[in-house]
């Protein structure tokens, strides 16, 4: 019962919701492994921290001893989720998906243990249906409950189009749970709708419903929006050491603690002694540094690590830059800000000409390196140190 009750903790950590605990409860009282899936639609090449909490969670799992099944959804990737779409979004084409596919799987074991990993492809038995099942699968479902989808409710409402093949996403990511014969699911909390369609749909074919655990959606670099690669704001796992961990350190100290719970695998006790630190006075830049140290670690290794928070210390020594700037948060219309506007909005200017005439004079920089390019345009998304002389700073993130 204990290291059931000390497995559950790891389990629980970081979670938003479990849907059903005390059926969680009852299957690892019985001590066999359990059957843990997550789908990964493969909408892009490359994976980022914001993909890896749920990566994160099926590791646990693995030290464990569950069978984890991680699911790349190549059939599903072709209808298109809807989640949180206002519009029809575009399918994907099986080169697209085949060759995201491979890159995925050659990413994920930087986390997972490979030898206890089971990769699958939906498009196994999703592609074995015949007409008449497709059929049966898509009435054991209704109208009605599709539309309690927030995303299909609002479109519904506002007159917007909602293509019918859209319908089949729930669906056929529901039946990936039957055809697997899953104990257990996992997916971001924008996902429940789907999780749930899935237990469900192994109700309607005789199975044991699995128990669904949603994860929190984790927060890009500009500490607001979901972390996202077309909004600039992520940090890829095939990013270079140091700028993965010069990433890291940008992050701002209360976004810290999120990361902490999301993508650390200290303990929630570890997690709670850092904050008591921090409370006694120890600096949250050398808590931070622990964060970066084991992220770092984790995709590339422990030399690399180390020699990223080097070269970031010998970048931002000791009284180079004050440890308590300002941080500033800039809307831009567009997918680029200029240099000049965005030190005159940060008020670290009094002038966009003003702001030309300092980068000309190479007193300006960025992140501690020096701008001459006084037309240079910042990307949407960017968090990072601008300074102008020797005694204005701010932390200026570019939403």
């Amino acid at each position: 019962m204990s290291n059931m009750l000390e497995g559950l903790d790891m389990i629980e950590k970081g979670t938003d919701e479990i849907i059903q605990l005390s059926e969680l409860k009852e299957k690892l009282e019985k001590g066999a492994p359990l059957r843990v899936k997550a789908g990964f639609d493969p909408t892009a090449p490359d994976l980022h921290l914001g993909h890896t909490v749920l990566i994160n969670k099926m590791r646990q799992f693995q030290d464990l001893g569950h069978q984890v099944i991680f699911v790349i959804g190549d059939f599903t990737g072709m209808i298109g989720d809807p989640t949180g779409k206002n519009v029809t979004r575009r399918a994907l084409s099986v080169e697209e998906v085949k060759a995201n596919a491979e890159t995925y799987k050659q990413q994920i074991f930087k986390i997972l243990d490979s030898d206890k990993t089971e990769i699958r492809f939906n498009s196994e038995w999703s592609n074995q249906l015949t007409p008449a099942e497709m059929i049966q699968l898509m009435s054991k479902y209704t109208v009605a409950r599709m539309l309690e989808r927030d995303d299909f409710d609002k479109r519904y409402h506002s007159g917007q189009s909602i293509a019918i093949h859209e319908f089949m996403y729930p669906l056929m990511q529901g039946y990936d749970s039957v055809a697997l014969k899953s104990d257990i699911e996992l997916g971001g909390t924008d996902q429940k709708f789907n999780l749930l369609v899935g237990r469900d749909l192994q109700k309607a074919y005789g199975q044991s419903p699995q128990q669904i655990l949603t994860m929190p959606i984790l927060e890009g670099l500009d500490s607001v929006q979901k972390m996202s690669k077309s909004l600039g704001n992520y940090i890829g796992i095939n990013d270079p050491a140091n700028e993965m961990f010069g990433k890291l350190m940008s992050i701002s100290d209360e976004l810290m603690w999120r990361y902490f719970d999301l993508l650390s695998f200290k303990s929630t006790s570890q997690i709670k002694n850092h904050q008591d630190e921090i409370s006694q006075g120890k600096n949250p830049r050398d808590v931070k540094f622990e964060l970066c140290m084991e992220i770092v670690t984790r995709f590339h290794d422990g030399k690399a690590a180390e020699l990223a928070k080097q070269a970031f210390i010998s970048r931002f020594q000791k009284g180079a830059i004050p440890d308590d700037i300002d941080s500033v948060q800039l809307q831009s219309t567009e997918s680029e800000m200029a240099l000049a506007n965005i030190l005159k909005e940060a008020q670290l200017v009094n002038s966009t000409s003003d702001a030309m005439r300092m980068i000309k004079q190479g007193a300006v920089k960025i992140d501690n390196e020096k701008i001459s390019d006084p037309k240079l345009k910042i990307q949407k998304g960017t968090t990072a140190i601008f300074q102008v002389g020797k005694r204005k700073f701010a932390k200026i993130t570019i939403k």
